[in-house]
């Protein structure tokens, strides 16, 4: 399996050369006819210089997106930021379905106020007038939202562009000396925070639903073990640290119970662990290797990897009925599995003549199609909006994330400035 072969290989698999793990956005393939739309510089009335340029974060969250196109600033007659300054002519004559306007005003307490609004060119019409207020350090996640309120009004799916990454880094000092990291930033890989730093392998990053908590595989005492970390206080306790394996951690639905891998009595099985009363049940019990669980949204089965039929595929059991069935049957090769929120579709690692890509298989229609042209894919997270795949992957012997749309229309790369970073989780929707 692959994901054991890693835990046999761990410190061939992360080197890495590395030294803060920023990362940059490089987008690579939209669709055919993007929408145009004009994001003007939203309003400053002060001297000193504005602290975010919000009207340029929204418009990059919105071009990554691949659905939009949006107008060079350089070419806009004007800068309006209210509607009365609106004069929808010269934004039609340049091309424009969309406007988006704002200003930004400074409150008390190092606080501020943003106001935006979103017309519709052709019909003249506002679709969205709405109010935002936030400190300084949350004007980037101000942002992200007004993003993410003009991606749904648009697409009729919600945004995604205010949630946040996990990953893993990784530096060489010399032949027996490494560091590795967990790091934390926002969804387009800016303000870059370290979670956790460490000698050694750190490995499966894995979010609660409620965005707080974070676990993960850490070699740390010298064998894996699974460990609980809270975001906002960095407190972590370790919950499995048994002999043999102890991998692939995942949160169910409500938070209250991790779904693991675990080899202690011979065979890698997948077990649950209730949180509070860290009672272990064991849910599968066969011969072949079972791992790499992850639940479906309604808590009530779990997909998993397992060679039970000769060759790694994706399997699911309900818990109640103890009910097993085979879901993926293209390739030779199919695991690290991960569902759309709505059931609908299984995001997976699938091999197909020796090349391991990023695929998606739509359940309801048995199809499968690959969503990735490179090669050596892995460890696949979706956006909770169900839009978006974030992978590893290599660039020219270079680890690097990658993110394709669900369709496979979409497509841009995430490489840090200084090294090389794989292990990407996306998180859920933050409060």
């Amino acid at each position: 399996m692959k994901q054991l072969l890693r835990y046999g290989a761990l410190i061939g698999l992360l080197l890495a050369s590395l030294a803060r793990a920023e990362l940059t956005i490089e987008i690579t393939q939209g669709v055919d006819k993007p929408t145009p739309i004009a994001v003007a510089p939203f309003g400053w009335q002060q001297p000193q210089a504005m602290p975010e340029d919000i009207a340029s974060i929204v418009e990059a969250d919105l071009h990554r997106s691949g659905l939009f196109e949006p107008m060079a600033r350089q070419n806009m007659l004007s800068f309006p930021s209210t509607a009365g300054e609106v004069y929808f002519r010269d934004w039609r004559q340049g091309g424009q379905e969309y406007l988006l306007i704002g200003n930004i005003e400074p409150q008390a307490g190092d606080r501020y106020l943003i106001s935006f609004e979103l017309f519709d060119v052709l019909k003249e019409q506002r679709l969205i007038g709405e109010t935002l207020s936030g400190n300084r350090r949350q004007l980037r996640r101000m942002a992200h939202t007004i993003a993410d309120k003009v991606y749904e009004k648009l697409t009729g799916i919600p945004g995604a562009f205010s949630t946040q990454i996990v990953y893993v880094t990784a530096q060489r000092f010399s032949k027996d000396n490494y560091r590795y990291q967990l790091q934390l930033a926002d969804a387009d890989g800016a303000n870059p925070r370290q979670i956790l730093d460490s000698r050694e392998p750190i490995l499966s990053p894995s979010w609660s639903r409620d965005g707080k908590k974070l676990a993960y595989v850490s070699f740390e005492t010298g064998r894996p073990a699974i460990y609980i970390q809270n975001l906002a206080t960095g407190a972590r306790e370790k919950v499995t640290g048994f002999r043999g394996l102890n991998g692939a951690p995942s949160w169910s639905p409500d938070g209250r119970t991790l779904a693991l891998t675990l080899s202690k009595d011979g065979n890698p099985e997948i077990y649950t662990l209730d949180i509070a009363t860290r009672k272990l049940t064991r849910i599968t019990k066969h011969y072949g290797i079972d791992t790499e669980p992850t639940w479906s949204a309604d808590g009530r089965s779990i997909i998993f990897t397992s060679n039970r039929g000769g060759q790694p595929q994706i399997y699911q059991k309900e818990l109640a009925t103890g009910w097993i069935e085979r879901l993926s049957f293209d390739g030779d090769y199919n695991a690290k599995a991960h569902l759309t929120q709505d059931g609908r579709h299984l995001v997976m690692v699938h091999r197909e003549r020796g090349v391991f890509n990023i695929a998606v298989q739509d359940l309801k229609t048995g199809r499968l199609d690959v969503l990735s042209q490179t090669s050596l894919d892995e460890s696949p997270s979706i956006a909770p909006n169900g839009s978006m795949v974030i992978y590893a992957t290599k660039q020219a012997g270079k680890e690097v994330l990658s993110v394709v749309s669900l369709d496979g229309q979409v497509k841009y790369k995430l490489p840090s400035k200084q090294g090389n970073v794989r292990e990407p989780s996306w998180s859920p929707y933050l409060q």
